[in-house]
């Protein structure tokens, strides 16, 4: 899994470096003017992505999937402790209703080993990465072009993702268009469409409102399970979902206010 996300991100790159070729965005000067910010958010994010794959390997799924979401107090904390964003009163029981129903949806109790504080590391390390990665691109990115922005973005973590895979000899290179056709969409919708949208929301609203408003995404995964697949959610889900949408909507309305 971890090699064919690398391959995602590279199809990714190579979709928005000919929209921006197209766009007459490609401007070299940016990058030399902003290395050291590119080079930095680039090597968090290929960070962060190995160690969450590898991090499956010493740690169980349910656990893993429960200590990505402090990922949310990272981002909030960086936000109020470095780029000094305030929630107010409502806003803060917003958030709280909304990590803790994230942490209801996602706890299943799994399996301990004696690698589980390993992998527990490995999963505080890849979203702390991307928490920090997040904050960078708030404080120093918002007065880049967008598509420029992506660009570089994208070839500094493909350069970091696979120097990565090829000191630890894991490059692997499927076979078969099918194959090939399944990264293109993944590439398409996972990475430069969504992340187009995260950095549009990014510019526009605080680190920490955007934080509380992805806690959202395990909502719509119970959505979209029982759309594809006909997945009746849990009771345990119904919760978590609900303290999750009551959460955004106190921030989403306090924050209009």
């Amino acid at each position: 899994a971890a090699e064919l996300q690398r391959l995602v991100t590279a199809l990714a790159l190579v979709q928005i470096a000919l929209f921006a070729g197209v766009r007459g965005k490609i401007n070299w000067q940016v990058f030399r003017d902003n290395a050291r910010f590119f080079i930095a958010i680039g090597f968090l994010i290929a960070i962060s992505t190995s160690t969450s794959y590898v991090a499956i390997e010493y740690i169980d799924p349910g656990t893993a999937s429960m200590l990505a979401r402090v990922g949310t107090i990272f981002s909030l904390g960086l936000g109020y402790l470095w780029l000094h964003e305030r929630l107010n009163r409502p806003q803060r029981i917003g958030a709280a209703l909304a990590i803790f129903g994230v942490f209801v949806i996602n706890f299943h109790p799994g399996g301990q080993s004696s690698s589980l504080w390993l992998g527990s590391l490995m999963v505080l390390v890849s979203t702390f990465c991307y928490a920090l990665h997040a904050a960078l691109v708030k404080r120093h990115g918002g007065g880049i072009d967008l598509v420029t922005f992506l660009l570089f973005r994208l070839m500094t973590s493909v350069f970091f993702l696979f120097v990565f895979t090829t000191a630890s000899g894991q490059l692997v290179w499927p076979s078969g268009w099918n194959v090939w056709l399944i990264l293109l969409a993944a590439a398409t919708v996972n990475v430069s469409i969504s992340r187009s949208l995260y950095y549009i929301v990014l510019r526009r609203v605080d680190l920490s409102v955007l934080t509380i408003l992805l806690t959202l995404s395990p909502v719509l995964t119970i959505l979209w399970s029982i759309l594809l697949f006909g997945e009746r959610p849990s009771l345990q889900g119904l919760l978590g979902g609900a303290l999750v949408i009551a959460g955004v909507i106190l921030v989403t309305v306090a924050r209009r206010k």
